[in-house]
């Protein structure tokens, strides 16, 4: 590894330097200026410490970073806001290879002429671009939104970020949300939450304001549910702004814990940003249009055979599988003396009595009147159950179907042989079925 003598050379100099392991992330050195902004007082003090954890407060690496950018022997220069140090800075970066390890150097140049946040104006509008800088750089509307909040809750040092949009039933959903190393997630506890617990909020929030709570206690005589709502998630302070679409509320995105001193430019600097994540908002529908186009059977909302593909390839070979394949009776029949828009129904009754009993796995429409389910996970004895109600439900929506069903306890064996056999036995039914009737 190297030694502390490998960087000694800029012990004394004015500028900020640290180094880093490339592949573990942990910090190998701080020169001086860098051990006074965060209070460290040797370099022995620095080691085994993760750099998003101490300068970000990070669980896990951060989303902008660009050590896959960094080569050796070349310099990669740039001009922007440093959240981690509070200061504009002229960065260099390089790769600095060294005993089959690799090294991130990079030392920083203070540009800032404000003491912590200075101008209010100057430092949004530092922060507004390089957070918007890091975004523009992902390679989809989602990872956009995650990098988003992942700066947000570095750059104004809070425990949590997060965004809810309106579920369309009075509700709301917590959608995204970035944690602080240490900080619970809550995500998943913030599903449906009732529109009467923010619905002070949406008082202001139709007026154009943002809301801001400094002390939670102070809402506790005044509005207890949403206080019984915050109490639990360890939240003593909070600043929210709406997301607003065609002039329209369609959720909410705040912070969680700031520092006080911080809480006077939140709301300035989230007006900026709600017009951003609303547009990666656009940006997500309209790709999951594309994908809907492109993985989906336009009539039953099934998947097609792209879907069935990607689906197989990321199987888990240990668990078991159920392979039903279906094939509809009477469709030509329909077209042929009622009319295409009676074979349509017949094909959505029948795509419907295999919802209905196999919704939670996986189906698809993989031809003209053929279907197919795939149950991962599942036991041959609910598998033999699941078909025989499907049965049953045929009768009832007149959609009478042709099956074939194969079951192993492991999907290791080739998918397109067993789809195969199930597809034999299908046809086996078939037969049976005219010859007798």
């Amino acid at each position: 590894m190297a030694n502390i003598e490998t960087w000694e050379f800029y012990e004394k100099l004015n500028e900020i330097v640290y180094v880093t392991d490339m592949d573990s992330y942990d910090l190998i050195y701080m020169n001086r200026k860098a051990r006074e902004i965060y209070g460290i007082h040797s370099v022995e003090e620095v080691k085994g410490k993760k750099c998003y954890e101490l300068f970000f407060g990070s669980q896990s690496p951060c989303l902008f970073c660009n050590n896959g950018q960094l080569e050796s022997g070349c310099f990669l220069e740039e001009m922007r806001y440093h959240p981690a140090f509070k200061r504009s800075l002229v960065l260099k970066q390089t790769m600095i290879e060294k005993d089959s390890r690799r090294y991130r150097f990079e030392l920083a140049i203070d540009l800032s002429i404000w003491n912590q946040w200075g101008s209010a104006y100057e430092a949004n509008a530092i922060m507004v671009n390089e957070g918007l800088r890091a975004a523009m750089t992902a390679h989809s509307p989602e990872r956009s939104i995650a990098i988003l909040l992942e700066y947000l809750g570095q750059v104004l040092k809070s425990e949590r970020v997060y965004i809810f949009e309106e579920s369309g039933k009075g509700t709301f959903d917590n959608t995204y949300e970035w944690c602080a190393a240490g900080v619970i997630p809550q995500k998943e506890n913030l599903q449906d939450v009732p529109f009467e617990v923010v619905s002070m909020w949406y008082q202001r929030f139709h007026s154009g304001e943002s809301v801001i709570i400094k002390n939670l206690e102070n809402i506790r005589e005044t509005d207890p549910a949403l206080y019984d709502y915050l109490k639990p998630q360890n939240i003593h302070s909070l600043a929210v702004s709406p997301l607003v679409s065609e002039e329209k509320i369609i959720g909410f995105y705040g912070v969680d814990n700031p520092p006080e001193q911080f809480l006077g430019h939140i709301t300035a600097l989230f007006q900026i940003l709600g017009y951003f994540l609303v547009s990666f908002f656009h940006r997500r529908n309209h790709v999951k249009k594309l994908e809907a186009l492109c993985f989906e059977d336009q009539l039953t909302g099934m998947g097609n055979r792209h879907a069935m593909n990607e689906y197989i390839a990321a199987m888990e070979p240990e668990k078991s599988i159920g392979i039903l394949f279906c094939d509809v009776m009477g469709l030509k029949k329909a077209n042929d003396s009622m009319g295409h828009q009676a074979g349509d129904n017949l094909l959505i009754r029948a795509s419907e009595c295999l919802r209905s009993e196999f919704k939670e796995y996986a189906l698809f429409r993989i031809g003209g009147d053929e279907f197919l389910a795939l149950c991962t996970g599942i036991g041959e004895k609910e598998l033999l159950e699941k078909t025989e109600q499907v049965k049953i439900d045929m009768r009832k929506q007149n959609a009478n179907m042709a099956m074939g069903l194969v079951w192993r306890p492991d999907s290791r064996e080739d998918m397109d042989k067993l789809i195969t056999q199930a597809d034999n036995l299908m046809y086996e039914d078939k037969r049976a079925w005219y010859a007798k009737y």
